[in-house]
């Protein structure tokens, strides 16, 4: 596996990957790598000709300064994990290689990021898009990969490479899961044993709500899950909200759109937990 440090050598290097007429697929990851990567990369290798990902703790999509220091950093075990499964390329820069200039870049994605997890952790979108959009200018990807665990990240994503114009496919991939129903995350690391037995309630009161979709209302669903997740002492329910899948604002009823999706951000002793079920 090819290990590029700089902007100047990766773009060198998949330069002539390009002209040997090789698809490049990508995976962007920020490391702590786990299955729910590596089935991004595996879905890159089906593909794609040639599998490129980037390891960068991105410091300007982290609102709390605490997170980034907490965020846990593996490397070596990245790097074995990355050429266990056949990995072509890895581009790893410094945060100094990324940004030798203060970050000025602002988006605008209307509703899109305000709500949800951009409406508890602001600014987080706008460091995305700025790290996601200079990664795609450097690597100049055929195809990029996402987990649909991190929903409204993806959508932005999507949002922006279509109003850039951006030659890149997004292709959107299951959320992986542990056997117990709690989606896999670099966080889960933190977690305590006792901690780590709660966790998966997480996934199953976002089945009851997909169980009850169309059944109760959406505020009462809401209500209900909130309920049963703070049955838990442990937990601490930041939101609970059904939302339409496309635009991610919440409906009046069940009618107001043809997909919805039940996301939830829930605290579970230090560490912060996300996830999402598509009810229909």
């Amino acid at each position: 596996m090819k290990i590029c440090k700089t902007i100047h050598e990766t773009r060198d290097y998949l330069s002539n990957i390009r002209k040997s007429g090789k698809t490049i697929g990508f995976v962007p990851t920020m490391g702590a790598l786990h299955a729910g990567h590596i089935s991004l990369l595996t879905a890159s290798s089906l593909k794609d000709d040639f599998v490129a990902t980037s390891i960068f703790v991105n410091p300007i999509q982290f609102n709390n300064k605490g997170d980034l220091e907490k965020y846990p950093r593996t490397l070596e075990d990245d790097i074995r994990k990355l050429e266990d499964m056949g990995c072509d390329m890895l581009f790893n820069p410094d945060v100094s290689e990324m940004y030798p200039e203060p970050v000025v870049d602002k988006y605008n994605f209307g509703q899109l990021d305000k709500v949800l997890e951009g409406k508890h952790r602001p600014g987080h979108f706008n460091g995305v898009a700025v790290v996601v959009r200079k990664l795609f200018e450097i690597i100049q990807p055929h195809r990029a990969y996402f987990g649909m665990k991190d929903y409204q990240q993806l959508r932005i994503i999507q949002a922006m490479t279509r109003e850039l114009a951006m030659p890149v496919e997004i292709i959107p991939c299951p959320t992986k899961r542990e056997k117990d129903g709690l989606a896999m995350s670099s966080r889960n690391v933190r977690l305590t044993n006792e901690e780590r037995k709660i966790a998966p309630v997480i996934y199953r009161v976002l089945t009851g709500a997909k169980e009850r979709a169309r059944q109760m209302s959406v505020m009462d669903i809401e209500q209900w899950a909130i309920h049963q997740l703070n049955n838990y002492d442990e937990l601490d329910v930041e939101y609970f909200e059904i939302v339409n899948a496309d635009t991610l604002l919440r409906p009046n009823n069940w009618k107001d759109a043809n997909s919805m999706i039940a996301c939830t951000a829930v605290h579970l002793g230090k560490v912060r937990l996300i996830d999402n079920l598509i009810l229909f």
